[in-house]
């Protein structure tokens, strides 16, 4: 039997509902306001909790990095662009105060050691290592002493390297997600059955954060063994940013958790019994029976 970890009321494991975090990242592009609605798309369709990206960005990037070129919403370097799209403490606490409002949870991912002190006023209900930062050790031995659920991307990751983040983190508070990290990722790169691969190495449940177009990877991804899933979210696929085109409009949202849970009850709990409803059929249709 599979560890399940607890996330504020809800649990993440085998024999749960399938845990479904609707990703928002940086598809704001700095809007609170286009937060929020994305939230309420989270809320409104049935995700459990919705995800953030903190970055704190004069750590995160070099002066070189920041520097470069690239045209944007915010301006002409690529610095302008990752400070556009960093929410700050008043954007935050909006965030907390209306996820708390309407009942859905919130967290993030944090990129380096100050984006966690920064959460940490919030205390958020868990923390997602995101696959670029899957090696770095500080900043899991950091995640490690909240004693807070630990969510780890393995997207562009060899098994190695999970199993050292894994050295770390431990597993008795850890879900493992098996994530591919092209934006989109076209259908041959997704891999599913690492799934499974992943949950006969590792004993903690495993989930699977998808970056592809459409939704039916995700419901295999529930029958391979996935406990979590993990998709971004946008208002309309069409807008700026980088992440949009690899996210779930509103409507592939709604499908994909309607599919998902209704999966979950087609699966039922593996023990064989004969329905009520069979019993009129087979007191006509069945021939003999033992003796």
């Amino acid at each position: 039997m599979k560890k399940k970890v607890k996330i504020a009321n809800k649990y993440i494991g085998d024999n749960e509902p399938c845990f479904i975090i609707g990703e928002i990242g940086i598809n704001h592009n700095g809007s609170l306001a286009t937060a929020k609605k994305l939230i309420n798309v989270a809320h409104n369709y049935g995700c459990d909790a919705v995800k953030f990206q903190k970055r704190t960005v004069e750590d995160v990037y070099t002066k070189e990095e920041l520097s470069m070129p690239r045209q944007s919403i915010f301006g002409n370097t690529n610095g302008d662009l990752k400070r556009g799209l960093e929410f700050g403490i008043e954007e935050y606490k909006e965030i907390d105060r209306y996820c708390k409002e309407l009942g859905i949870l919130w967290f993030a991912s944090c990129w380096d050691l100050k984006s966690v002190d920064f959460m940490e006023q919030f205390n958020v209900c868990a923390y997602k290592i995101p696959s670029a930062c899957l090696c770095d050790k500080e900043l899991l031995e950091k995640i490690k002493k909240t004693n807070k659920p630990i969510l780890i991307s393995t997207g562009m990751s060899t098994m190695e390297e999970i199993e050292k983040a894994v050295d770390i983190v431990g597993l008795d508070n850890t879900v493992i997600y098996h994530c591919t990290s092209t934006y989109p990722s076209q259908n041959f790169e997704l891999n599913l059955k690492v799934i499974k691969t992943l949950k006969e190495k590792f004993d903690c449940p495993i989930g699977y954060s998808g970056h592809e177009k459409g939704i039916v990877s995700s419901t295999i991804a529930v029958v391979l063994g996935a406990c979590s899933i993990e998709r971004h979210i946008t208002l309309d696929r069409t807008m700026w940013g980088s992440d949009q085109a690899a996210s779930l409009e509103p409507e592939g949202l709604r499908k994909m958790i309607r599919d998902i849970r209704n999966l979950e009850e087609m699966l039922g709990d593996g023990i064989k019994k004969v329905y009520d409803s069979e019993l009129v059929i087979k007191a006509k249709l069945r021939r003999k029976n033992f003796a």
